[in-house]
């Protein structure tokens, strides 16, 4: 049966944007051209407690078996502490009531770590996602199944699906001028983590600007996104000397993110490993850019579909060399930039997505997504 409701179930808001909440927005924008209505329920068990946020389910109409739930799970965003067994009790609430339920996986593994509650947390963590899956209808991954380390072997209702880009139109900036101010070459940077990572990836950012300075002269970089104020000063400080521009914009609306990226030549990733999960990476393919990114356990089609030149995971020193071969061999970064493209069109576009998300909920069939995504499903 096709639904014609579903209710986004999200938990305690990321602070200072809250991707989860966008996702949910977009999601629900592209799914009304399927017939269906889409809202978000916000469960404030940090403010409310657990009992008001469970008593607050048992007041929904959720009788209709039109109507699916779509609980999205992060660790933190129902634990404080990343100890998040308490949505369990979500989930077994719902089904008790009769309801359908999907757990859309945005964390795709435990949180790593090597002290002793490291390992405790990320045992606690993984039982309560094999227990979501297990009472779910429908477990949705954002990476391939069998890039997922914790995942039930004998689980036969988990359907893959990757995220979009939380913006709005991304396409226009496929048609937009890129050529930079004084004909200097942009590369964009789209957030930056925060403490000793950050100061890490500000490290390899520098050196790859400074690499590909030496050989074609002035860059722009422009930085933008979580932690783009502390990080793009100490990317000044850590450029200082060479003829590298460096623009810090902080936190910018979804709007401008299009037209920045629109105006930059390459996407810059440095935020870890590249994913069908990871939505800063996915803004650059969905404006059809270039992107230079690491790979790692996680990184699978459909991304490695779209223009993006991978950094093998311990060689952080190719930082330099791909960004200096992309901005200087146009031929290369148009071939990139039309393979993005035409991934944001296939695979993620909100419009596939929804249609993804549409038959997944309507059919309950696990096996018959479109031939050319066979090969990213279970």
């Amino acid at each position: 049966m096709t639904p014609t409701r579903c209710i986004a179930l999200l938990g305690q808001r990321d602070e200072p944007t809250d991707g989860v909440e966008d996702y949910c927005k977009y999601l629900g924008d592209a799914l009304a051209a399927h017939g269906i209505a889409f809202e978000i329920q916000r469960i404030g068990w940090l403010e409310s407690g657990w009992s008001a946020s469970l008593q607050h389910l048992r007041d929904l109409d959720i009788d209709s078996p039109s109507v699916w739930f779509l609980l999205q799970y992060t660790a933190l965003a129902w634990s404080r502490r990343g100890f998040p067994s308490r949505v369990l009790q979500i989930t077994k609430l719902l089904k008790r009531r009769g309801a359908r339920c999907a757990v859309v996986f945005h964390d795709a593994e435990a949180y790593p770590g090597t002290r002793w509650v490291d390992r405790v947390r990320r045992k606690a963590q993984q039982r309560v996602m094999r227990e979501l899956v297990r009472l779910s209808d429908i477990a949705i991954f954002t990476v391939p199944r069998q890039k997922v380390s914790w995942a039930p072997a004998d689980a036969k209702n988990i359907v893959f699906i990757p995220v979009g880009a939380n913006l709005p139109s991304p396409e226009k900036a496929w048609n937009q001028e890129r050529t930079p101010p004084n004909g200097k070459p942009c590369v964009a940077v789209f957030s930056i983590t925060g403490d000793a990572r950050g100061r890490h990836e500000v490290n390899l950012i520098s050196a790859a600007l400074i690499h590909a300075a030496k050989q074609i002269g002035a860059i722009r970089v422009v930085v933008f996104g979580r932690n783009s104020e502390a990080g793009g000063e100490d990317l000044r400080v850590g450029l200082a000397g060479s003829p590298v521009e460096v623009t810090v914009l902080g936190l910018i609306p979804a709007e401008e993110i299009v037209r920045v990226l629109g105006s930059s030549d390459v996407l810059l990733f440095v935020r870890g490993q590249i994913s069908s999960r990871r939505g800063s990476a996915i803004a650059g393919i969905a404006c059809g850019l270039p992107v230079i990114a690491a790979e790692g356990s996680e990184t699978a089609p459909p991304i490695t579909d779209a223009g993006v030149v991978l950094i093998p995971e311990m060689a952080a020193s190719e930082f330099g060399p791909a960004l200096l071969r992309v901005l200087s061999d146009g031929a290369y970064r148009e071939l990139l930039a039309a393979r993005s493209r035409e991934a944001q069109v296939r695979y993620f576009s909100w419009s596939a997505i929804a249609a993804q998300y549409a038959k997944a909920l309507g059919t309950n069939e696990l096996g018959s997504q479109p031939a050319d995504r066979a090969r990213n499903t279970l």
